[in-house]
């Protein structure tokens, strides 16, 4: 059961914002799930949860690597490397510093943005997939939000 209620808060926390431990257990509740605030409260530690800037300003909950690199790190090699970015499709392609697209890649990557697919990097080019090209704006603005600025 457990397995199963995992699964459902990444695909509650992949699709929604979610913002309080309550928020996550109504939602679960409604999915047919029966938790007390402190299941809950140990499944977000037990997945690793952290709370992330969303699109709309509000922290939100979103998966986070074990052995991921403190936020303010992934922020400042986002920071460091970024110079443009444009959308084509439900493709985003990120400009880097030369050199810095491997680095750039791996911090969006581990930044867990929600609606983002995944990146490839080449030398100064990142390939971004965007679950769809209605949730590219969503995402284009929190890499702007986060890179300290517009493209």
């Amino acid at each position: 059961m457990k397995n199963y209620r995992h699964q459902k808060i990444m695909e509650i926390i992949s699709n929604t914002e979610v913002e309080t431990q309550e928020e996550l257990a109504q939602l679960l509740s409604r999915a047919g799930f029966n938790v007390t605030q402190a299941t809950v409260s140990r499944d977000i530690r037990q997945l690793n949860l952290k709370k992330v800037p969303s699109a709309s300003g509000r922290q939100c909950y979103a998966l986070t690597p074990r052995e991921s690199f403190d936020g303010d790190r992934l922020t400042g090699i986002l920071r460091a490397g970024f110079v443009s970015m444009e959308a084509a499709s439900n493709i985003l392609v990120i400009k880097t510093v030369s050199g810095m697209a491997m680095a750039v890649a791996a911090a969006i990557d581990s930044m867990n943005i929600p609606k983002m697919v995944g990146c490839i990097a080449g030398d100064d080019t990142i390939m971004c997939a965007i679950r769809s090209s209605g949730d590219v704006e969503e995402v284009v603005q929190m890499i702007e939000s986060l890179a300290g600025g517009e493209s």
